[in-house]
């Protein structure tokens, strides 16, 4: 039998293991139910990987994260390992015959998300397979206080009678203790063998930068520290215009969203990883399975939805072990409309029944039709259609994903359809005049032998191998012939793709999930009241917050974080400080950095200052970020 280490050196080039991944790694292979947490960046992976290729027989995972699922199977395949991944939008009989390479095939991974178990011949087959591990990723979703709590993950358990000598290994990179215990019960975890890692980052200071003028921070901060960085916003938008400011300031940066193309989406990506950019600014879509050692800063420009996610996304910083920073940009508007943004945004029972209602009607599906249904969908299409609020249906869409009704991709792709709207004999004439262009149209023609008499779905990749040519270059050819009017051209951006998990049965379907909406609901009230009081609370080093939040005590502050250094620099009396600012502001209204740049006193004692006159109603900030007299 070969040592986990000899599996870890041969095929993923590591010399050595992570704490605790050599301990999570043997408990499993003495068949003990396992559970561990692993703060982002801790090598979660390889404690299932490397036993399930130690052992006979195929490894289970389940996770809820398709392009995780994806990347990982993509890894796994490159090193020579045999692994399969069910995703959704694959047809039953393709899943079939995943299944049967699964059992004949000598494969070491299958992949699927929890959903999968909810169809009962999948299980049926499953049962059959040699199933050496049982790893389920993300496993906080199967708690209802998990930030991303999914019923379908409650449908696991029932793999303990099909296999109940095989171990159970539960990961996570976030979860509380109320978490941890809920994950123990409802997997049913057999005396499990517990391994946590501390949340404490020792290098990171955890900074909150309370500021009118966020562009004029950030440039500080990216001038100060010129290696690689990630700025986290909250939109696409965001992401576009903060490029565009960052370039005027001179830096290089790019960006990356959901909205992208799994090939945009790589480039963009590798630019930053290859240091071309300095730059990465990004939703939430970054940073899945993206192991960047040397980032220095980590902004977040606007707030996180909780803690758990702002702990990941900032502790992508610093992962070389030298200093690194993540800091999190207030300012007073955000701190005034926190609650109406996230907790307005948050749809009740009806607006959900609404919403599914719509979404059934907008493809056409019929009340007891539409299981395992495709459709492309474009989110601000549907929402301009019935005068819905985007935000509010973008957490209702993702809502209905988790409780495993629909599957929704956030995927960018174009569908193209296409039609010749010439004579046939027209087309060869204009070949003839045109024999570059000859090769990619005889390839359209072979391919669509119906393409003069209806529009035609066009796939892209497929002519552009078939004609030797490029994507690019096959897309130029098509816009020259529907500028000559020799083809009808049609190309549509969508923003996602919707599978259909189940049949139509409107409120039947909802009133079985409402009471789980009740309860995120509340949860994410809890979590934004998390977010607020790390934000607001001046009296405690950052880390120790982070950290208690997370179970952990720790008696010592930090030394690095924005109270830490706060309070290791002595303070100008507050109250000079604020008379000269009521003395400039008499004459005209301003901003904090032209504040601070007349009066020549330190930003931390200028913004201090002006904090305790608003909460003193003896200033107000206008729209325009500039203070004034009450």
């Amino acid at each position: 039998m070969s040592k986990p280490l000899e599996i870890l050196q041969q095929y993923w080039k590591h010399d050595a293991f992570r704490a605790p991944q050599e301990e999570i790694i043997s408990s499993v292979l003495n068949g003990k139910d396992t559970f561990g947490l692993m703060p982002t960046g801790g090598g979660k992976s390889i404690c299932f990987q490397v036993p399930a290729m130690i052992m006979d027989g195929i490894c289970l995972v389940i996770s809820p994260l398709v392009a995780l699922m994806k990347d990982q199977v993509q890894n796994l395949q490159s090193k020579g390992i045999k692994a399969i991944a069910l995703t959704g939008g694959i047809r039953q009989d393709e899943i079939i015959d995943l299944l049967d390479n699964c059992q004949y095939g000598n494969y070491k991974f299958l992949y699927l998300s929890p959903e999968r178990l909810q169809n009962d011949w999948i299980i049926e087959r499953i049962k059959n397979l040699p199933i050496n591990l049982i790893a389920i990723d993300e496993a906080h979703c199967i708690s209802q206080w998990g930030h991303d709590f999914r019923p379908s993950y409650l449908k696991i358990v029932k793999l303990k009678e099909y296999f109940p000598k095989v171990p159970f290994l539960a990961l996570t990179a976030s979860a509380t203790k109320r978490v941890q215990e809920d994950i123990f019960v409802q997997l049913q975890l057999n005396n499990p063998a517990i391994y946590t890692k501390s949340f404490a980052r020792d290098n990171l200071a955890y900074m909150v930068v309370e500021i009118e003028d966020k562009l004029y921070i950030i440039e500080q901060i990216l001038r100060k520290n010129p290696q690689p960085s990630i700025i986290y916003v909250t939109n696409r938008k965001a992401c576009s215009d903060t490029v565009s400011q960052l370039k005027k300031l001179g830096f290089t940066a790019t960006f990356y969203h959901g909205g992208l193309s799994a090939k945009e989406k790589n480039n963009q990506m590798q630019l930053w990883m290859d240091e071309k950019v300095q730059v990465m600014v990004a939703t939430n879509a970054f940073g899945m399975g993206i192991d960047k050692a040397n980032v220095k800063t980590v902004i977040h420009l606007h707030f996180p939805q909780n803690l758990e996610n702002y702990y990941q996304e900032a502790g992508r910083a610093g992962r070389n072990g030298a200093k690194a920073y993540g800091i999190l940009l207030a300012n007073s508007s955000d701190l005034i409309h926190a609650e109406e943004q996230f907790l307005g945004s948050l749809p009740d029972k009806s607006f959900l029944n609404l919403v599914f209602v719509k979404l059934c009607n907008f493809f056409q599906i019929a009340y007891g039709e539409g299981i395992d249904e495709q459709f492309s969908f474009n989110l601000n299409q549907f929402c301009t259609k019935y005068n819905f609020p985007t935000l509010k249906v973008y957490n209702t869409m993702q809502f209905l994903d988790r409780q495993g009704i629909i599957s929704l991709s956030q995927e960018f792709s174009e569908k193209i359809s296409l039609q010749f709207i010439i004579e046939s004999k027209e087309v060869i004439r204009y070949m003839s005049l045109n024999p570059q262009d000859e090769e990619i149209i005889l390839a359209i023609l072979r391919t669509y032998p119906g393409i003069y008499e209806t529009l035609t779905a066009f796939n892209l990749q497929l002519i552009a191998k078939k004609s030797n040519s490029a994507e690019n270059q096959v897309l130029a050819v098509l816009k020259k012939l529907k500028e000559k009017y020799i083809i009808e051209y049609i190309a549509k951006n969508n923003d996602a793709t919707i599978v259909f998990n189940e049949v139509r049965e409107d409120e039947k379907t909802i009133n079985r999930v409402s009471k789980f909406l009740e309860a995120q609901n509340q949860l994410k009230t809890h979590q934004l009241k998390s977010v607020l009081y790390y934000i607001k609370e001046k009296n405690t080093c950052k880390s120790k917050l982070l950290l208690r939040y997370f179970g952990e005590i720790k008696e010592e502050d930090c030394g690095i974080c924005s109270y830490c250094v706060a309070k290791a620099v002595p303070k100008k009396s507050t109250k000079s400080i604020a008379e000269k600012i009521i003395s400039l502001l008499k004459i005209q209204e301003l901003n904090s950095r032209a504040i601070q740049k007349m009066t020549k006193l330190p930003k931390d004692d200028v913004i201090f200052a002006l904090q305790d006159l608003l909460e003193k109603d003896i200033v107000i900030v206008k729209p325009n970020n500039l203070y004034s007299l009450k």
